[in-house]
This record gives C-alpha cells, sequence and structure tokens, in this order.
C-alpha cells in the first residue's frame, strides 16, 4: 500500500490520526482488545517485575503511563507497551552490579536506567539514526534471545522450588550450587508453581480466548489465602502499596550514569529490536507503514515516562502485542484501555494481592520465555552461512557465561559479527572469465572456458575498492597479467565494485601507470556511476576514460579486440 510520507503533525502527535480510523473502523476492536491484553498484562507485570529484582508494584507502575506515552507517539498502533521479559532480565542483571537487591539503590538504579534507555532512543529518533540498529545482526539477536530465555527459565527455578539462590558475578556457578541445597525444598512452592504451569497449558489448549493467566493466577492466590501458605513459610507477594505512583525526579549520580550507560544502551537496542519484531509482523498483516525512528521516539518517551513514575525499563511485548493485534487493536486507544485496568488494580485491588505466591509468578514467567526459545534457529543460522553460526554460538556461549552481565554477551556477538563481515570484506571474490555458451562471461575456472584472446585477459571484482581491498586488487591484477603469456590487455569487469575511496583509487592509478609503463592497455567495463563520480573528482577518470567507458565485457571486446593481432587459427573460440 502506497501511503504519503508523514508529515510534521504526524511525527510530532501522531495520535491526532486516530479519529480518522475510528470513524473507518470504529472503537469496538479496540476497546475489546484493550480489555483482553489489560486482563492479561496485570498479572504479568507483577511477575516481570520480580524478574528484574524489584518489588511487585513497581511492575504495576511501569504498566500505566509508559503504556499510554507508547501509544501516543508510536507509529504502530497495536503496539503493547509496558513490562517485558527480557527488558526486564536485563534491567536485573545491569542494576545487581552497582547496587544489592532489596536496597533502595536497587531501585534508585532502575529507575536511572529506565531513563537513560529512553533518552538514547529519544536521541536516535529525533536525530533518524534508526539505521544503527541494524548493527545487531539477527544471528547476534538469535543466540542473545534464546540465552536470555534459558537465563530467565533458570532465574525462576529458586522460585518455584521455595529455594533461595546467593547472587554473585556468576549466575551458573551461583545455580548449580543452589541446586546442591535440595534440603531445603519448600513442597508447597514446588505444587503452586508446578500446577500453575499444568493449569497454564491446559488452560491455553482448551480455553485459549479466554485470559488463562488472570484466571488462574486468582484462582491461585485464593488457594494460597485459604491454605495459609505464607504461614507455612512460602513466600507471597506481601504488601503492595495502594494508590496510583508519585511523579519523581531521578538521582542525578554522575557515577551512577556512568556505570550504566553501557547497559542502557544495550536494553534501548535490544528492546528495540523486540518492538521492530512486533511491528513488522502487524503492519505486514494490515498493509500499512510503520515508521522506525517514530516508533523509537515512543518507546524512548515511554521509558522516561515510567521513570518519572518511579518504573522499570519498559518496552514493546512481542506476545501482548499480537494479542492487541488479533483481538481487534487498529489504535492506541486499546493501549489506554489496557491501562485503565491498572488504574482499577492499584486504586482497588492491591489487598487481594497478598496471598499471590511468588512460585505462581515464577511458572508464569517460565511459560511465556518458552515461547522465546527456538533451537531450530540455530541450525538456519549454521545452514545459511558459517559466519553466521559463528556469530549466533559465540552470543549464546558468551552470554551465559557472562550472566548475570548478560549485556557483555550481546557486545560480544556485535564484535564477533562485526570482526566476521571486515574478513568477508577483505576476501572478495576475483574470477577470470571466458565466453560461457550461453553467451555471458563467466568464471573460466568453474566452468572450464578459454581466454577471449591469446593477448587479453578479464578480470571480475566483486566487491567494493577500498582501504581494506586494494592491496588485494592490486595482487589480483599481476595474476591477471600472469595468466596468458603475452598479455596485452587487462579488461576489469567492474559492475560488482559498489564503492571506491582514495586507497582504491590510488591501486586504481598505479596499476594504470604500470599498464602504460609496459605497453598495455588497462580497461574497465561496468562502472557504476558512484565510482565514476570518484574518478572525475580526482581527475582519474580523464586518464582512464578512453577504455573504461565500456558498458559490458562484449561491447568492450569489440573494441580492444579490433586493436590486437588475430590470435592463431588453433586457438580462436569457437563461435559455436
Amino acid at each position: 500500500m502506497n501511503q504519503p510520507p508523514p508529515t510534521w503533525r504526524d511525527r510530532l502527535m501522531p495520535f491526532l490520526a486516530w479519529p480518522a480510523q475510528w470513524r473507518a473502523l470504529g472503537v469496538r476492536g479496540d476497546i475489546i482488545a484493550g480489555i483482553t491484553v489489560g486482563l492479561v498484562l496485570v498479572p504479568q507485570a507483577l511477575a516481570y517485575a520480580q524478574l528484574a529484582g524489584l518489588p511487585p508494584h513497581i511492575g504495576l507502575y511501569a504498566a500505566l503511563l509508559p503504556a499510554i506515552v507508547g501509544a501516543l507517539f508510536g507509529s504502530c498502533g497495536a503496539i503493547a507497551t509496558g513490562p517485558v521479559a527480557l527488558t526486564s532480565l536485563l534491567t536485573g542483571a545491569s542494576v545487581i552490579a552497582v547496587a544489592r537487591p532489596g536496597t533502595e539503590g536497587f531501585l534508585e538504579a532502575a529507575i536511572v536506567l529506565a531513563l537513560l534507555s529512553g533518552l538514547i532512543q529519544l536521541a536516535l529518533g529525533g536525530l533518524r539514526l534508526g539505521w544503527l540498529l541494524k548493527l545487531l545482526s539477527r544471528p547476534v539477536m538469535t543466540g542473545f534471545i534464546n540465552a536470555s530465555a534459558l537465563l530467565i527459565a533458570l532465574s525462576q527455578v529458586p522460585s518455584m522450588l521455595g529455594l533461595r539462590m546467593e547472587r554473585s558475578e556468576h549466575f551458573m556457578v551461583d545455580f548449580l550450587n543452589m541446586l546442591t541445597s535440595f534440603t531445603d525444598l519448600h513442597l508447597p512452592a514446588l505444587a503452586f508453581g508446578l500446577a500453575t504451569l499444568a493449569a497454564l497449558i491446559l488452560m491455553r489448549r482448551i480455553a485459549p480466548k479466554l485470559p488463562g493467566v488472570l484466571i488462574v493466577v486468582a484462582i491461585a492466590t485464593a488457594i494460597s489465602a485459604a491454605t495459609g501458605f505464607e504461614a507455612g513459610g512460602g513466600r507471597v507477594v506481601g504488601h503492595v502499596p495502594q494508590g496510583l505512583p508519585d511523579f519523581v525526579l531521578p538521582a542525578f549520580d554522575w557515577n551512577l550514569i556512568v556505570a550504566l550507560f553501557p547497559a542502557a544502551f544495550v536494553i534501548a537496542l535490544v528492546s528495540f529490536m523486540e518492538v521492530t519484531a512486533s511491528a513488522s509482523v502487524i503492519t505486514a498483516r494490515t498493509g500499512e507503514r510503520w515508521r522506525q525512528n517514530q516508533e523509537l521516539i515512543g518507546q524512548g518517551l515511554a521509558k522516561i515516562a515510567s521513570a518519572l513514575n518511579g518504573g522499570m525499563p519498559v518496552s514493546g511485548s512481542f506476545s501482548r502485542s499480537a494479542l492487541n493485534f488479533a483481538t481487534g487493536a487498529h489504535t492506541g486507544l486499546s493501549s489506554i484501555v489496557s491501562a485503565a485496568f491498572v488504574v482499577v488494580t492499584l486504586l482497588f485491588l492491591t489487598p487481594l494481592l497478598w496471598h499471590l505466591p511468588i512460585a505462581v509468578l515464577a511458572a508464569v514467567i517460565v511459560l511465556v520465555v518458552f515461547n522465546l526459545l527456538d533451537p531450530a534457529a540455530f541450525v538456519r543460522t549454521w545452514q545459511a552461512g558459517r559466519d553466521d553460526g559463528v556469530a549466533a554460538t559465540a552470543t549464546l556461549v558468551s552470554t551465559l557465561a557472562f550472566a548475570p552481565n548478560i549485556q557483555n554477551g550481546i557486545l560480544v556477538g556485535l564484535l564477533i559479527s562485526l570482526s566476521l563481515m571486515l574478513y568477508r570484506d577483505m576476501q572478495p571474490r576475483v574470477a577470470l572469465l571466458g565466453l560461457h555458451e550461453d553467451g555471458t562471461y563467466r568464471d573460466r575456472e568453474r566452468f572450464g572456458l578459454p581466454h577471449p584472446h591469446p593477448n587479453l585477459v578479464i578480470m571480475r571484482f566483486d566487491s567494493a575498492l577500498t582501504f581494506v581491498t586494494s592491496e588485494l586488487f592490486e595482487d589480483a591484477a599481476a595474476d591477471a597479467l600472469r595468466a596468458q603469456p603475452d598479455v596485452k590487455v587487462l579488461l576489469v569487469s567492474a559492475a560488482g565494485i559498489n564503492n571506491v575511496d582514495s586507497t582504491g583509487l590510488d591501486a586504481i592509478s598505479a596499476l594504470h601507470a604500470r599498464a602504460i609503463a609496459e605497453q598495455r592497455t588497462l580497461a574497465f567495463c561496468g562502472l557504476k556511476k558512484q565510482i565514476i563520480d570518484a574518478m572525475e573528482r580526482t581527475g582519474l577518470w580523464e586518464r582512464l576514460q578512453p577504455h573504461a567507458h565500456y558498458r559490458t565485457e562484449q561491447h568492450a571486446l569489440e573494441v580492444l579486440l579490433a586493436e590486437l593481432p588475430p590470435p592463431p587459427e588453433d586457438d580462436t573460440p569457437s563461435a559455436d
């Protein structure tokens, strides 16, 4: 669907387009979707706050104003903004490096992290730098998401078993140590956790349209209160402050900001990758267009709003966005309706949350993150290429090894993927060409083709010609000149050269000077406009132009072969 480019009003106030959509499609779908997502949002918000190591009510705060702000200023109406598993895990893993869980400093650091990551996204969107997000390749994200999902699931095992796990700089070591303390197993917590998992799976199969999470959580809370689960040593949510969040200004601590900035940048990138996945899937079905930079602005403002309400970093939820769209959402009104459920919960329902077992929230998280696990993606990356497989596997292993500092895992993956890309660029494909029976000029070695003429060789160079590849270009040209005993003409098939820098131009100039000194001809065919423009700016084109204007190999040969002596009878390529 062709759509006009966004106006300044679309960028500043995208929500002004909602009334037109309501007139065309009505508001019933948005209201139904908002109610449906709201029923799922409340228990998930409590669970994701626990995942981040924060009090449960912080998840509710992060599900309120950020949901509204993200909807008002985003470009895709069906995106449901709020606490999500991956961002919550990153938050907890990042903050634990600067503060102890359960302290005021831990909460303060989480709020600063929300503010920083929001400002980063707002800056990227405002400066139209959304393309920077493409630095995170799909193989790196595959490795990181699968490792994170595994870590999320493992982090919830202690809560489901009623055990406590020590926190240090090595999550996997802490987890293994925790498994040795099975003598402290709390059987009622284990029963609640396993029963919740079974009930959620059953609800998903027999009644997928019902709010299974809310129903199961409500029943579990009632059973916990009736059986005295807390009195028996079980961990419950406990007191949840009643009322709406206050406006707060995050404390300005320069040392804390410096310490959290790398993690904030990773959260800004990773959380937006989840938004990108959701928006791409939704708009592919609607035929509408979503704007990457506008969505960055909306998500950035949502994180800032969360910080100002004492919440944690948020993101667009893939699962809730899919549910939102599937139940009829067209505009951000659905998110406002969902936020209304959070308001009702904070004002009137918090006393009912006291007896909610922590093991139940852990089971909710475990079931959600199983949807993130995709082992088949690793098979696909290795099938696509060794470099992709190496990047995905290295990211997975390093994320697990560095946990809880999982941001280091994605940085390792990013460095490896960029290094492999640079290495590939340093190994471009070079081929000598001959005339194929289909009338095209193709790789001589692969197809067993003769040279077009005893005194002429055609060299194809498939890469940008830059400081990275210029030396290889010169070496390949030298080898091409030795490919036959008496080469008089070197024709460079340059259709694969998309870019050139000053080092590449110097390499061409040196090769041209060598050809003149040896009384040979250097010719080019298929040069692209941007390459010719660069040659013209440096004066090189004037020297090359007599034999560099050819569009195809055949065009060049029609001229160049006329200047060469005819080949011996036996060496003449057959016209058949």
